[in-house]
């Protein structure tokens, strides 16, 4: 049970946050969902830092990385508004944003992963 209130805790803050990001980022209606990339990317670089850092000298618990990787960076990243924001350039037909906003969130958020994971190995 107090997994489940970690995670929910966690998630609930990392949503919020994401929230108040986009709201702040995608103010100015410019087409393209600058709040949604950088949750995810700063998101991905969190998880690269937690789960390096819990992998490193394990002085991360269990219940610390269930809070932060899966709650607070589960909470934060989003994978279905990433969908739906690729699914309404495909219904305007800007094909060229579909794939650059696609391309780039995959690419720089594996590569935002990995460097966590790398940065964590100096500190």
């Amino acid at each position: 049970m107090k997994q489940l209130v970690l995670v929910f805790v966690g998630g609930g803050i990392g949503s919020v946050l994401r929230y108040a990001i986009s709201r702040y980022m995608d103010g100015v209606k410019t087409g393209i969902p600058y709040g949604t990339f950088a949750a995810n990317i700063l998101g991905s670089l969190l998880i690269g830092l937690i789960l390096g850092a819990a992998l490193k000298n394990e002085s991360l618990s269990s219940n610390t990385v269930l809070f932060l990787a899966t709650g607070f960076c589960g909470g934060f990243t989003t994978f279905s508004t990433f969908a739906y924001e690729n699914h309404v350039f495909l219904k305007t037909g800007d094909f060229m944003l579909f794939a650059l906003y696609t391309l780039a969130s995959f690419v720089v958020g594996f590569a935002m992963v990995f460097l966590g994971m790398w940065l964590v190995k100096f500190f």
